[in-house]
């Protein structure tokens, strides 16, 4: 138990350490505090995009996800997630540009600056805020998961406690001391879910022998639908386009955009994001499926829980919290930048909203900070939802606000009741999907929802203002096409239903998505080398 304390008491105060050091004073600019002065550069970038979208969903989610389900679930993130870096050009450097012209600070100003309409600015930042509450709730959910597992702390303690620390550094330093931590916490949490794997794997044989234990067993996990029947091909194509559609609007990731030094900063984040999502995926997917060698017959938001039960069985006091550290370092590197953004929100777009006069300096953000934080710890410790399904929840409502997003940037003279019309149809939709009185039509909800929201969109525009459609030049025009045709190819519904060869213990369907996120890779590179940066 004294190892176990020594272990997560200096991973803690390293943080709090990273957070001193590079601390922003409570007189900063709005952009030095929120933004890092607009300065971080390409490998910092990298780290804290990666860092902040790789969340407790991630590790505690993806590893039960991969228990319940198998690699049925490794290419709809590894692959899906890595494949929305397409945005991150797309929008990214749009945002970016604009929030150097304009010194934008939030996502609600650049929708007021687009579209001239303080009304649906409020409406858009309202959605934001509602919608990752839910998200920041799955931090602090895993976090007790950790810590009950570690030291049988009650799940109030453990949330409680994760939720203090994380506060502690996100308040005292800003967006240089969250960006900073999330790179050390990204570092730590890829280099320590490398040593789990081989812990686990080490454990039971070697990589193949575990792998030819878990088909001999479970064959099931190793073809789609998997064991359950969940991932059929409507079901697959809706994961793979919701990330696209519902990541870039995560406001912790929107507001890394204003943050970038350069263009080429934005350029760099998007070439390596496909390699490193599908590292980061896969393994915690791994893990989940051969924690059904040890744990059998768990269920539901019992099975979210495996990492913390095979490392308590399979490593040493010392070992197994340096590796449960990388679940902290995942959740936390996310939470503290959605408070971070959800602050600058709140002290930029709510408060003069809702008081008629702008906030001093960053002292309402901080407070605001706290008063998110307990709302995240409420929702954590009320939940008994899977951390899959309490995402879901968020990824959908975040994913509506995508259309008035892209074509504000995109059309000539976007129309405020475009905006606002898609929006408030699309998270109608959501509550009526929520309260099951609708069809999904074998898809998830988020499709429906997306189609209703984008057309209600087209239409009002055409209507309000006429139509006047995105043009890009016959290069652009071709990679588009060419990163369709990647996705397209995506759908290999030949493949359902069969295992098929193997190599290195995994089948070669899943192999054929580490090949399409390096074709898309490829594609990058010529995409941006076709664009000068």
């Amino acid at each position: 138990m004294l190892i176990k304390a020594l272990v997560l008491a200096i991973y803690f105060v390293v943080l709090l350490l990273l957070g001193f050091l590079a601390k922003s004073r409570l007189q900063d600019s709005p952009s030095q505090y929120f933004l890092a002065g607009r300065g971080l550069s390409s490998f910092v970038l990298i780290g804290t995009m990666a860092a902040t979208n790789f969340s407790a969903f991630t590790v505690f989610g993806a590893s039960g996800a991969g228990y319940r389900d198998g690699l049925a679930f490794f290419p709809i993130m590894a692959f899906g997630t890595g494949f929305m870096a397409l945005t991150f050009w797309l929008l990214g450097r749009r945002i970016w540009q604009m929030g150097r012209r304009h010194e934008l600070v939030t996502p609600a100003e650049l929708v007021g600056r687009l579209y001239g309409s303080r009304a649906l600015a409020a409406l858009f930042v309202l959605v934001m805020v509602v919608f990752t509450v839910p998200y920041l709730a799955l931090q602090p959910l895993a976090g007790a998961k950790v810590l009950g597992q570690l030291f049988g702390l009650p799940p109030w303690a453990g949330a409680g406690l994760v939720t203090l620390i994380i506060a502690a550094y996100t308040l005292r330093g800003g967006m240089k001391a969250v960006a900073w931590t999330d790179v050390f916490q990204g570092l730590l949490m890829l280099a320590l879910m490398l040593l789990a794997l081989g812990l686990v794997a080490a454990h039971l044989g070697g990589w193949q022998a575990a792998f030819g234990q878990a088909l001999a067993s479970n064959p099931e996990l190793f073809s789609r639908p998997g064991p359950r029947g969940v991932y059929t091909p409507a079901v697959w194509f809706s994961f793979l386009a919701l990330w696209f559609f519902c990541d870039p609007m995560f406001p912790q990731l929107f507001q890394r955009f204003y943050s970038a030094r350069s263009e080429r900063a934005l350029g760099r984040t998007m070439l390596w994001y496909p390699a490193i999502c599908t590292v980061v995926f896969a393994l915690p997917v791994a893990m989940g499926l051969l924690g059904r060698l040890y744990f059998p017959g768990l269920s539901g938001p019992a099975a979210d829980n495996i990492l913390p039960l095979l490392m308590t069985r399979v490593a040493g006091d010392f070992m197994g919290s340096l590796v449960l550290a990388a679940g902290l370092a995942a959740l936390m590197s996310t939470m503290d930048s959605q408070l971070l953004t959800l602050a600058s929100i709140f002290s930029r777009d709510l408060f003069p909203l809702l008081s008629g006069r702008q906030a001093n300096g960053g002292l309402v953000g901080r407070v605001f900070v706290l008063c998110l934080a307990l709302a995240g710890l409420v929702v954590a410790l009320w939940s008994d939802a899977t951390i899959l399904q309490l995402g879901l929840s968020a990824f959908t409502g975040l994913a509506v606000l995508f259309p008035t997003v892209f074509f504000g940037l995109y059309l000539t003279r976007p129309r405020p009741a475009a905006g606002l019309a898609s929006i408030l149809a699309g998270e109608a939709l959501v509550v009526a999907y929520h309260l099951k009185l609708l069809p999904t039509f074998g898809f998830l909800p988020a499709m429906p929802v997306m189609a209703a929201s984008t057309l209600i969109y087209l239409l009002v525009q055409a209507l309000a203002g006429g139509l006047s459609l995105p043009r890009f030049s016959g290069r652009g025009l071709l990679g588009l096409l060419a990163f369709g045709a990647v996705f397209a190819a995506a759908q290999d519904y030949w493949s359902w239903g069969r295992v098929g060869e193997l190599a290195w213990g995994w089948p070669l369907w899943a192999w054929y998505f580490v090949a399409l996120s390096g074709a898309q890779t490829l594609l990058t590179i010529w995409w941006l080398r076709t664009e000068r940066v």
